[in-house]
């Protein structure tokens, strides 16, 4: 009986092959984000819960938001949120076949990030302007 001769499947590339590019990290950074966002939703639900359970509830909740940390919490939250919101608009882009050119990809990954500092930034200056 004759042998079959299978040739030897290629192996796919390491990690050490690629070179890290923006688009690369922005997708790494898009899914954190993305797993970030349940944690700030757990903060808002516990907020609601602690809204509804009563004033001394409430009031120690709001310390907690109101306190360095809490702010610091809440400024990162809104960035995470931003730059998620970002990295979907972006992906619609390409969904729609539009940005694929290797420039074009890089330039929308770095506005991504940009964009995402750019808008927590007015976010939080019009929030302490306004209140």
């Amino acid at each position: 009986m004759a042998e079959a001769k299978v040739a030897p499947r290629p192996l796919s590339p390491h990690l050490q092959i690629y070179r890290m590019t923006w688009t690369m990290v922005m997708s790494v950074v898009h899914r954190i984000t993305g797993l970030a966002l349940y944690g700030g939703i757990a903060l808002f639900a516990i907020w609601l819960v602690a809204l509804a359970s009563g004033p001394r509830y409430f009031d120690g909740v709001q310390w907690f938001f109101g306190s360095p940390v809490g702010i610091l919490l809440l400024f990162v939250y809104t960035w995470i949120l931003m730059h998620h919101m970002l990295g979907g608009v972006r992906h619609l882009v390409w969904d729609f076949g539009h940005g694929m050119e290797p420039g074009q990809r890089y330039n929308m990954a770095r506005f991504t990030l940009v964009g995402s500092v750019s808008l927590t930034l007015l976010i939080w200056i019009v929030a302490f302007i306004a209140f």
